[in-house]
């Protein structure tokens, strides 16, 4: 390679990282104040790793028919097997010029562990949302939750480096578990207006739930019924944080701290719907830009663990 290819792979590479991360600030914002915490070529990773993921999911959540989000998926696929081809083949990263985030995650993918195969798994994740899938049993949703959510720690996990990997990843797929599931309880209301329902069939017949909506958009269910559904959820939640966090003194310390803000943005958020439910049922519940940058410094000094 000529000094003249070599700068411009390195201008194209870096520009296809710099759209990555653009993406992550603007589309990805909890994950970002985690991200930023960590060095410049591991966050560059992560942030190709969060643009492609982030794709995905938003095909899924996509406007357009069925049809078009599911060719739309398979697409994906077959985006991840030519990076998969090219790291395979060792050949230049250029040869995916046009796709920005393809080019970044196959930089990435040749300095990093990085497991590309866990993208299948949230594709998969995603189809069952487009198919309106319903899950009966916890473990169904379970199922669900380590596909869309686990598998992004298991990538993550390929950037970070970790002692012992094998129980790494098993904490990786707990501390997904209790993300996703903090998301599912901060959109329920937005999810059944898609037609999306994601708690268990069992447990709304527990509480004596349906999660239907009048033509106004509010939930007919008693709010006290609701109120003890989403508490009963928070608290699954905080027990699968409990145990996805004994992941962090497995990790460096920026990895660590990276992991720690991300997680505690969604832990503050989970409690701030366990302590009001009745807002959560009726808005989509936020945390303040301040409030997020606090939790981050905390991560970074080693507090928020």
């Amino acid at each position: 390679m000529t000094v003249s290819e070599a700068c411009e792979r390195t201008d194209q590479v870096a520009g296809a990282y710099r759209h990555c991360e653009r993406v992550v600030r603007e589309e990805a914002r909890n994950f970002s104040y985690g991200i930023r915490l960590m060095p410049p070529p591991k966050r560059r990773a992560m942030s190709a790793i969060y643009a492609f993921a982030r794709g995905i999911d938003d095909i899924g959540d996509g406007p357009e028919p069925a049809c078009v989000r599911l060719d739309l998926l398979d697409r994906s696929r077959q985006r991840l097997l030519t990076v998969q081809e090219v790291l395979r083949r060792r050949a230049d990263v250029r040869t995916l010029e046009g796709h920005p985030v393809l080019t970044a995650l196959a930089d990435a993918a040749g300095r990093f562990p990085i497991p590309l195969a866990a993208f299948d798994e949230l594709i998969d994740g995603c189809e069952s949302d487009v198919r309106g899938a319903r899950y009966e049993t916890f473990d169904d949703l379970l199922r669900y939750c380590q596909q869309v959510a686990g598998s992004v720690g298991r990538l993550s996990l390929g950037v970070f480096g970790s002692d012992g990997r094998q129980r790494a990843e098993g904490l990786a797929d707990s501390l997904g578990v209790a993300l996703q599931l903090t998301n599912i309880l901060r959109d329920l209301r937005e999810d059944r207006a898609a037609g999306r329902v994601y708690l268990p069939a069992e447990d709304l017949e527990q509480f004596g739930c349906t999660l239907e909506l009048d033509e106004s958009g509010v939930f007919i269910d008693p709010p006290w019924r609701l109120h003890k559904l989403v508490v009963f959820q928070a608290e699954r939640a905080r027990a699968w944080y409990a145990e996805g966090l004994r992941l962090l003194p497995l990790l460096d310390r920026r990895s660590a701290a990276c992991t720690a803000a991300m997680a505690g943005i969604y832990r503050r958020l989970l409690e701030c719907i366990a302590a009001d439910p009745a807002a959560a049922l009726n808005s989509r519940v936020s945390l303040p830009t301040w409030q997020k940058a606090v939790v981050a410094a905390r991560a970074l000094t080693g507090v928020e663990r």
